[in-house]
């Protein structure tokens, strides 16, 4: 598939995610809240992967293999993430949006729709690349950098899930409201739900690069992805929060790895 062609399957993806998103936004008018943004965010992705599917002639042993690990992932983090906006409702970090553009006379679909659902169907479309365009190309098939990619695919997701699974059970122990979750994954990284979401998509691009040129520039998807998760929206927004309510955490953070597993520090 040349240039000329991958531009339109994935201007269509674009334009495609955009129109979910202001369908979706019409849904957050009517509910009033705009926070299962982040449960259906991961599900977004395995939209694109499906459209990009029936579209592309690559290798069916790898497209079917791309599809498989995104669908594990996106329907397991978006179920958690729905679950836990069914629990506690709004996110304030999107209150405080909605509030600020409302003080300056925007309305609420309009801050929802241009701070919420269309920056993130923008950033769904770019951080799943390597399922778009890892679809793509036929030749070669699948050898052992994809093998190896779909192994740390799947590592990531048990990092994740187990790292999330911890975290709620900590949370239901009365014992340790107001403390630290330091145990389990948490010992060795701050945010193992991060650390495991990157190792999902450097594994599909591992899958994807494999094809060639096509797969290879899809590395701009788990780049940005890792920079948003570590230095934009995800680790310093996270522990700002964080910080405030738990009095150990700046202790936590002295001894801990903020993104990748490490053995804690002493002392």
């Amino acid at each position: 598939m040349s240039l000329s062609e991958i531009a339109p399957l994935l201007g269509l993806n674009l334009l495609a995610i955009t129109v979910i998103m202001t369908l979706l936004t019409r849904l957050a008018v009517r509910w009033g809240d705009v926070s299962f943004i982040d449960g259906v965010w991961p599900l977004g992705m395995l939209f694109l992967a499906l459209i990009t599917f029936p579209r592309t002639d690559g290798d069916p042993v790898r497209k079917g293999l791309i599809l498989w690990l995104v669908g594990v992932w996106a329907i397991r983090l978006g179920w958690h993430l729905l679950k836990r906006w069914r629990e506690h409702g709004a996110d304030r970090r999107y209150t405080a949006i909605l509030e600020g553009q409302a003080r300056k006379g925007w309305s609420f679909r309009r801050t929802a729709f241009l701070f919420v659902f269309l920056p993130q169907g923008a950033l769904a479309w770019l951080n799943s690349l390597p399922a778009q365009l890892g679809q793509i190309a036929y030749a070669p098939p699948i050898g052992w950098i994809g093998w190896t990619g779909a192994v740390i695919v799947v590592i990531g997701i048990a990092f994740e899930s187990i790292g999330d699974s911890q975290l709620a059970a900590f949370k239901k122990d009365p014992a340790n409201k107001g403390q630290v979750m330091d145990r389990g994954l948490w010992r060795y990284t701050r945010h193992p739900n991060y650390f495991g979401d990157a190792c999902v998509w450097w594994g599909l691009w591992l899958i994807a690069a494999e094809t060639g040129w096509v797969g290879i520039v899809s590395i701009v998807g788990p780049l940005f992805l890792t920079f948003t998760l570590t230095k934009w929206s995800g680790i310093g927004i996270t522990e700002k929060a964080i910080r405030s309510s738990r009095p150990g955490y700046e202790d936590y953070i002295r001894r801990t790895s903020a993104f990748i597993p490490w053995p804690p520090k002493k002392g």
